[in-house]
């Protein structure tokens, strides 16, 4: 009886052995691991979710990618992987594909997961207060401002988005693009950059540097006498209604006497 037994563990154990390590295995891993894919069908480049943004968006332009085989339920599930990187992936990894049966049921878990993006987008009161940085030019910042602004719910229209993004300007900026916030956001762009090489040339007043010499003196920050030679007066910017959009700038107007601090 002993032998008996002895031999019937030996057979278990071999059998074990042939199928792997358990929830290792292709079977076990893969979702929907006996579909193979058309012959000389080739996966799209997908878009890539890595967990943030709209899941929902993502959703629809994974289906966009699906050409020929979006209407086969059990592809989809298979492809779906495919579109995922960083915490996406790994929270797809972690789950268990035996769970989903049917492609709505992969859907809706994707969904519930990452649905939180949507309620954590930039209000008004944000973008508002988002600031242009020092290290970035003009250009790069109003890219990353209305980056942003885009993700508010509901959606800016351009003329609310060009509205508050003038209002986000600092003074040297502001005072000047008030004046065309309702043209084209290409044209706001346009002048703000204009003012900006103003500023790094001389040219437009900077009137953060005033307030901190203005501060300065009243504190007794400046206490040596000293000329100051021809101050130069804020650019005139005429903007103009016609296209092409254009700029002119006047030329510094220099006052004749100098004063003393």
């Amino acid at each position: 009886m002993a032998k008996e037994l002895k031999k019937l563990t030996s057979r278990v154990q071999g059998v074990e052995g042939d199928r792997g390590i358990e929830g290792l295995n292709y079977e076990d891993l893969c979702i929907q691991p006996d579909i193979e894919l058309p012959e000389r069908y080739k996966p799209p480049k997908f878009e890539i979710f890595n967990g943030t943004g709209d899941p929902s968006v993502h959703l629809r332009t994974y289906y966009d990618k699906l050409v020929r085989v979006g209407k086969d339920e059990k592809i989809r599930m298979k492809l779906f992987i495919r579109s995922r990187t960083r915490d996406a992936l790994s929270w797809y990894i972690r789950q268990n594909p035996k769970k989903w049966s049917n492609w709505v049921s992969i859907a809706s878990d994707f969904m519930d997961r990452f649905r939180f993006n949507t309620k954590n987008t930039p209000d008004v009161f944000y973008i508002q207060n988002l600031k242009k940085k020092p290290t970035e030019t003009f250009c790069e910042y109003a890219t990353h401002w209305r980056s942003e602004a885009a993700k508010d719910r509901p959606a800016l229209d351009e003329e609310q988005m060009n509205n508050f993004f003038v209002r986000a300007q600092d003074p040297n900026y502001y005072e000047r693009l008030i004046f065309i916030e309702n043209h084209k956001s290409s044209n706001i762009i346009k002048l703000g950059e204009k003012i900006e090489e103003g500023i790094k040339s001389g040219m437009v007043t900077n009137f953060e540097a005033l307030q901190s010499t203005n501060k300065a003196l009243q504190s007794g920050g400046i206490s040596k006498k000293r000329d100051i030679g021809a101050t130069q007066a804020p650019i005139d910017v005429e903007v103009t209604a016609s296209v092409p959009f254009e700029v002119k700038v006047a030329p510094p107007v220099a006052t004749s006497t100098p004063f003393e601090v």
